[in-house]
């Protein structure tokens, strides 16, 4: 029989694949409108309740500033210029010291998951001093840290990564073993080992587990900054919001405050949102939303 070629299936595909590229623009889209919005309503939330606070409490305005308090040192008083500057030197300071610690704690958590999967006997051995790290308060162990690193850039990368590694590694962990017993059983069967199932299965199930530690160790490693600066380093937000309030300088202490609990807000966001992107990339809608 002789065939007849028909060009209607490749013109169909060819039509199919548009419609797919805009369905996918459209989703993108609004993802960042849903993120905008409620980044937004998270905004306005904390705005009125800071104020609703203050008025409820009955704080001194001495002490106590409200936000339009705070809009006013930074954008309308006349050195509001040198007051956004010295409050944005500083926050480049610690963001850069946050991201430090947050990528030696998020990348010691992943490759102790990684260990304590493939190996339950290391995994009986090392959580006991993870455990051990995250019940001892930070600042009870800061001056030890400061006395092995010295008070350099080291001594926020340690401190930085403590506050990080603990709440990381258990989720990243917990992601791990949650992977199908069922596909790593396909892969056994087909000859693979611990490993092979671990990199075909486990890290790719993983994911939204990774997100969460990377959502939880960005507030984390903001802080472990903020305090590495303020008993050890003596420079960035930490510093500088400590050395304000020792001299009274209650708007340069409020103003700081409220930057770095916006940027944190605002960084959270952005992995949110690259969250929703890649768990939508990699066929799992359902822990997008």
């Amino acid at each position: 029989m002789r065939r007849i070629y028909s060009p209607a299936a490749p013109a169909a595909t060819d039509r199919t694949e548009p419609r797919a590229a805009s369905a996918a623009a459209r989703g993108m889209v609004g993802t960042l409108a849903r993120g905008l919005l409620t980044g937004l309503g998270t905004l306005v939330l904390v705005v009125l309740s800071w104020q609703g606070l203050l008025m409820v409490l009955g704080v001194s305005p001495f002490l106590a500033k409200g936000p339009v308090d705070v809009f006013t040192w930074l954008v309308t008083v006349p050195a509001a210029a040198e007051n956004r500057a010295g409050i944005g030197a500083n926050l480049v300071v610690t963001l850069g010291d946050a991201f430090l610690g947050f990528v030696a704690g998020l990348v010691a958590a992943l490759v102790l998951a990684t260990v304590f999967t493939l190996s339950r006997g290391i995994e009986n051995a090392l959580m006991p001093l993870a455990l051990l790290l995250r019940s001892v308060p930070l600042v009870a162990l800061a001056p030890v840290i400061s006395l092995i690193t010295g008070r350099g850039i080291m001594t926020v990368v340690v401190m930085g990564s403590i506050v990080v590694l603990f709440p990381a590694l258990v989720n990243i962990a917990f992601g791990l073993r949650s992977a199908s017993p069922h596909m790593s059983d396909v892969i056994a069967v087909y000859g693979g080992n611990a490993f092979t199932a671990l990199r075909l299965v486990a890290l790719p199930s993983s994911l939204p587990s990774f997100f969460a530690a990377v959502k939880i160790s960005i507030p984390a490693a903001i802080t472990g900054a903020l305090l590495a600066e303020w008993l050890s380093t003596g420079r960035g937000l930490g510093n500088g919001i400590v050395t304000a309030a020792a001299q009274v300088r209650n708007n340069e202490v409020w103003a700081s405050v409220v930057v770095i609990t916006v940027v944190s807000l605002v960084l959270y966001g952005v992995a949110q949102l690259a969250e929703t992107l890649v768990l939508r990339r990699m066929g799992m809608p359902g822990h997008a939303r």
